[in-house]
Parts: structure tokens; sequence; C-alpha cells
């Protein structure tokens, strides 16, 4: 407390004031005592505040703290909106050019009746000549059906050339409407449209060599061949596309045989659909 004792004396002399001290001061006041000493500097020794001293400086950066525990999983957002169609992009170029295609195989149209003839003048003066009839329809042949089986009946026959005709005795069947001539064993065609055929005949056992042919208007379509001396059956069949007035036969050059009871060579054909 010697600092509180002196600024008590020295604000006593600079206001002049008539009080006494009688107190001397040989040494420190104590500070925790009842006295007149202390009771003054309770009631003096607060004088104006002093002037802030400068900070200090900071301290070092203390140790890093251990980590804390993760944190919840936060909520899942929603989906945004789907964005808007882009532009549409440029168009491409051009391909290539294709091959062109096989020309189809087009069965012929069928043939009109003929037209009407021309008004005749009178006599004596020359008469005007008619106008041109107009195409007839052709006739609906598509509910016609043709059909026919011949057989032969005799023994054997024998020929030399490739080109003889097979002839047949017999008609197994023969649907109306159908042309067929035995005695030169020929199909004549009366219903334009595509025919199925076949052919079936018997080698003679001791004949030698035997080719069969089936001709579409003397032009041989398929062909059969036996060598051996032994009975052998030759057979064969095709498919055409037949017109009006084609004919289709068969033709033999060696020896073929049958009989009367077993007809071991025929000859068959119908109409698989008109045009």
């Amino acid at each position: 407390m010697k600092i509180c004792v002196a600024t008590i004396l020295s604000i006593a002399l600079l206001l002049d004031n008539s009080v006494k001290l009688r107190a001397s001061v040989t040494g420190p006041v104590p500070s925790d005592g009842d006295g007149p000493a202390s009771q003054v500097c309770q009631q003096c020794c607060q004088g104006p505040a002093a002037i802030p001293g400068i900070p200090g400086l900071p301290g070092p950066v203390g140790p890093m703290g251990p980590y804390g525990q993760p944190g919840s999983k936060g909520d899942a957002g929603q989906q945004g909106e789907i964005g808007p169609i882009g532009p549409m992009g440029d168009r491409g170029a051009p391909g290539n050019t294709g091959f062109k295609g096989d020309d189809g195989i087009g069965l012929p149209g069928k043939i009109g009746p003929r037209g009407l003839p021309g008004v005749v003048g009178g006599t004596g003066e020359t008469g005007v000549k008619g106008q041109k009839g107009e195409l007839g329809e052709t006739a609906d042949d598509s509910n016609k059906r043709v059909a026919f089986t011949v057989v032969r009946t005799s023994n054997s026959d024998t020929s030399t050339s490739q080109d003889t005709r097979l002839p047949f005795q017999q008609t197994e069947t023969l649907l109306p409407g159908t042309s067929f001539d035995l005695e030169t064993g020929t199909f004549t065609c009366s219903v334009p449209g595509t025919y199925v055929f076949t052919f079936s005949v018997l080698k003679y056992s001791n004949g030698g060599y035997l080719y069969i042919h089936l001709v579409k208007n003397n032009y041989k379509v398929i062909s059969t061949y036996g060598t051996s001396n032994q009975l052998g059956q030759l057979s064969g069949s095709a498919v055409l596309v037949l017109q009006r007035g084609d004919s289709v036969y068969v033709t033999m050059s060696g020896r073929a045989q049958s009989g009367s009871n077993y007809h071991y060579t025929s000859f068959s054909g119908f109409l698989l659909f008109s045009e």
C-alpha cells in the first residue's frame, strides 16, 4: 500500500487541505486491516482508468484435436426434370443405287377372238369400210379339267430311230376336253396352263439298249437310257408350261415291253393350273 499513501499525500498538498496527517509512513502499510489507512485506500485509491497496454503477441498454435465422428447421411435429392428434345440432325447423304433385278419370266397373255366384220356396202357402190371390232374376252378355262393316263397292251415294240413316237392302245383316264391320239401317242394342249407329265417304260430283257425321251414340240425335255440285257423300268417326269396347240409325246429307240394283263408301259399328264 505504499503507492496508495503517496497518492493521498500528493492530493492533500495540491488542494491545500488543512488536514494534518499525523501518521508517519515509515514502512509498508498493511493492506488487510481495519485501520484508517486501509479505509482511506478503499475510498480514494480509485483513480482514472489507465491507457490500455499493448496487446501481447499471439500464442503458439495448439495441437490438432482428434477427428470428429462422421455426420449422418443426408436425404436424397429429387430427380431433376427431363430436358427438352434437341433439334433434328441434318439429313444424311443418299445411299448407293442398288443393282437392277433380273427380268421376270411371265406367261404370254390370252388371245381374244376375232372381231366382227365391217358392214358391206350396197350393190354398185363402194362399200364403207366397217369399224374395227372390239377385242372380245377370252374363254374362261379356269374351270376346265384336263387329265389322261394311257397304257400299252402289246407284248413288245422295236424301233431303231430315236424319233419314233411310242404308241398306246388303251386309255385308263381321259377327262372330257382332253385331246389325246392313241395311235401317235400325242397329247395336244387345248387349255393353256402348267402341266405335269410322267412316263414309265419297261425295257425288253434281251433287247440291248433302250432310249426314252419326253418331247414337247420336237424338243427333247428329259431322257432316260438303259443298256443291260435284263428287264429294267425306265421312268421320268416333268412340269411344262403349254400354250394352246402345243403337243407332248414320248419317243423311243430300242425295244420296249408290256402286256395285255400287266401294263408295264404308261404315259400320264394333267393340268396343274390354267393361265
